[in-house]
């Protein structure tokens, strides 16, 4: 029996471990979309293909199916995070924060029929764009992206909060999924790739 793709998108998620390094095991993660990350050098997202820094080092395009079972046009919240910092024997860095994008929004029906599915970014990054960049030695990192539905069209995160301070000591010992709770944010999709540190 053959699972439905966003059901073979969990499985992997469980299978290496990103359920539960970085999506808590409860409740049960069901996606609604499926996620696709398409960097410059048409390098592509995989659900844990290993890519190179070169192929990494310029933000990507994001990219996503319509979200099942939503009504109106919400808004999105987009995230890359680093459960392996430094490394994944030693993940004493937890979560490191590569990119926080906020008012996402999906890519117009009409797209549907013209292949053009990439999400429309409409506000400046809340936490730049910062590339992968495992230290050598350090083995795999798997860099996970994931997209959170907001809470309503008005959604800002603050001036103050801990995702606008991105210096790179900063950025470590984050935890998206505390991210989600505290402004109300529903995962949706979710996608990761692997660069080794060598």
């Amino acid at each position: 029996m053959m699972l439905d793709p966003l059901n073979a998108v969990r499985e992997d998620l469980k299978d290496n471990g990103i359920i539960p390094d970085v999506i808590p095991v409860g409740p049960p993660f069901h996606p609604k979309a499926l996620l696709v990350v398409s960097f410059p050098t048409s390098q592509e997202a995989l659900l844990g293909n290993t890519l190179t820094k070169t192929d990494t080092a310029d933000e990507p395009t994001i990219l996503f199916t319509p979200v099942l079972d939503v009504t109106g046009e919400p808004t999105y919240t987009l995230v890359m995070t680093d459960p392996d910092a430094p490394s994944r024997e030693n993940p004493k860095f937890r979560e490191w924060r590569h990119w926080v994008v906020t008012g996402v929004k999906a890519p117009p029906t009409s797209a549907v029929e013209t292949d053009d599915l990439a999400a429309q970014l409409t506000k400046p990054a809340v936490t730049p764009y910062y590339p992968p960049t495992p230290p050598p030695g350090t083995g795999k990192h798997r860099y996970v992206i994931l997209l959170y539905q907001e809470p309503n069209a008005d959604f800002s995160i603050p001036a103050d909060a801990p995702e606008r301070k991105n210096e790179p000591a900063n950025r470590k010992n984050w935890n998206s999924a505390e991210f989600a709770n505290r402004y109300g944010l529903k995962l949706v999709g979710v996608n990761y790739f692997v660069v080794v540190g060598e």
